[in-house]
């Protein structure tokens, strides 16, 4: 019996065989990819800060017309400054409370405030504003201080 030798074939380096051609391709798609994950987490994190500031904007103002339609006696004479204490610090430095009165039956507090930004190369994102209407009390009718004078429930804990 004979053996027959093939002749040696010349083995290729692992890096042009097979599998070994594709390594590393995974980290230059995620190089590539990353700052696009990165403008999407910070536009998500920026809607959610100028959501933050209209709700805010919104608690200041509900917080002003509760004050403002208060009897004279019951609040303080600054509604503006109840609607700046309201709202966090923050927002309650750039913010702009506006009260009108207008002697008739209601009171209407409007809060207008900055939303900062986040994002690189984008100054400001503009204004947001909210309005609250409160119903005046009339003269003589109970307010806070009265109520808990004539209170007629259980005896507090």
């Amino acid at each position: 019996m004979s053996v027959v030798r093939r002749p040696a074939r010349l083995r290729l380096p692992a890096r042009l065989r097979g599998h070994g051609r594709d390594r590393g391709t995974v980290s230059i798609e995620f190089l590539g990819f990353l700052p696009i994950l990165l403008v999407i987490g910070l536009a998500v994190v920026q809607l959610g800060l100028a959501a933050f500031a209209v709700q805010q904007a919104g608690t200041g103002a509900r917080a002003a017309a509760r004050t403002a339609s208060m009897d004279s006696v019951d609040h303080p004479p600054a509604p503006e400054a109840a609607g700046r204490a309201a709202m966090s610090g923050w927002v309650a430095r750039d913010a702009e409370v506006l009260v009108d009165g207008g002697g008739g039956d209601t009171v209407r507090a409007t809060v207008r405030v900055t939303i900062p930004s986040l994002l690189p190369g984008v100054k400001d994102f503009g204004t947001a504003s909210r309005s609250a209407t409160m119903p005046r009390t009339a003269p003589g009718t109970p307010g806070l201080g009265q109520a808990m004078d004539t209170y007629e429930g259980a005896l507090p804990r």
